[in-house]
């Protein structure tokens, strides 16, 4: 992923944001707030015929030290090409650049209604470590998340 990919990221982001399935966010960010939120590295986009269908990027899931090997991940792809391996593609990308930069343990939180995104990183070996009942609210009503991780070998 480059910056010059951000509309194509922007527009896939902002269909997940509107379907209210996949994040808790109302509006994609701007580019520089999204590139400063995520890490430099395991940026990927997904394309066919030329045109970006989907993407991964990770955030750190903590400023202290201690957990420096264990980020946060999210990955989109877009509505007329799921189902379609994209999402195993750039997750598996992803997983083989973790252990380059220091990473452990790679986590995850989707909505329990998301039963693609569920099914693709259970498919890929992350376990589920437990719901979080009522974390946050959108558009107004409390919502659940599932944490799902998948520890990696050992930098």
């Amino acid at each position: 992923m480059d910056p010059g990919d951000w509309p194509d990221v922007e527009r896939i982001y902002g269909a997940a944001i509107a379907s209210r399935q996949a994040t808790f966010e109302t509006t994609p960010p701007a580019y520089a707030a999204f590139d400063a939120g995520r890490l430099p590295w395991g940026r990927f986009v997904a394309l066919e015929g030329g045109s970006v269908v989907g993407w991964i990027a990770a955030s750190p899931t903590s400023g202290r030290a201690c957990y420096a090997g264990v980020v946060e991940h999210s990955v989109y792809v877009d509505t007329g090409s799921r189902g379609r391996g994209v999402g195993s593609t750039l997750l598996d990308a992803f997983l083989t650049e973790a252990p380059r930069n220091g990473v452990w343990t790679v986590q995850g939180a989707m909505f329990p209604e998301n039963l693609a995104s569920i099914g693709l990183h259970e498919r890929a070996g992350f376990r589920l470590v437990g719901r979080r009942q009522r974390i946050a609210q959108l558009d107004g009503h409390w919502r659940d998340t599932v944490l799902y991780e998948l520890r990696l070998t050992e930098p």
